[in-house]
């Protein structure tokens, strides 16, 4: 299995980069997070995933160990295949994907697109007791939390904001203070939409 490439940058696309190691040119698959991370340096290395099929071998390319990591816990789940892992590596970093997992917060997956709401249950259930374990995160300082930032969102739609927008707040201000009640919380995030 190829685990990373360190080598020449030769090609830049949104969701794919050409590496040339040694005279040879890789075609690596990659999310928006890891594109922003990627400097526009002529030598780079990627952290790398190989999936092997019967008709293909597709190599995904990480800027960061720890989004590989995600990466892998995501496609050992029913239902999520490369393709939406990457998706969703797209939509929320690693740590928002960690936590979201953590906090069983299904709003949070289901936002990306291609995910419905049982395949969110489904990650959840699958992943959230390995995720616990390996990032060592301590659960009821996550769900506590996690409630209070969706009863703030759940009042600020039904005041009229933008789901998307009002997490976006929200997650800055939760963020900032993670013990804030919700009435702080909903007051905090006016301020600032």
């Amino acid at each position: 299995m190829i685990t990373h490439l360190r080598g020449k940058l030769v090609e830049k696309n949104p969701t794919f980069l050409v590496i040339e190691c040694n005279g040879v040119g890789y075609f690596v698959n990659i999310s928006l997070h890891t594109l922003s991370k990627v400097s526009d340096a002529e030598n780079i290395q990627l952290y790398t995933h190989l999936q092997v099929k019967e008709d293909s071998h597709t190599l995904f390319g990480f800027a960061e160990k720890s989004e590989r990591e995600i990466f892998r816990l995501l496609i050992s789940v029913s239902g999520i295949g490369p393709s939406i892992a990457r998706t969703m590596l797209s939509s929320l970093s690693p740590a928002q994907v960690r936590d979201a997992i953590a906090g069983g917060d299904v709003a949070t997956i289901q936002s990306v697109k291609g995910i419905g709401a049982k395949t969110a249950q489904r990650v959840i259930l699958d992943l959230k007791d390995k995720v616990l374990k390996i990032y060592d995160i301590d659960e009821v300082s996550t769900s506590s939390n996690n409630t209070n930032k969706e009863e703030a969102l759940s009042a600020l739609e039904v005041l009229g904001f933008a789901r998307k927008q009002a997490e976006k707040t929200v997650d800055v201000v939760v963020s900032q203070d993670p013990t804030l009640s919700v009435e702080n919380i909903i007051k905090l995030a006016l301020k600032n939409l």
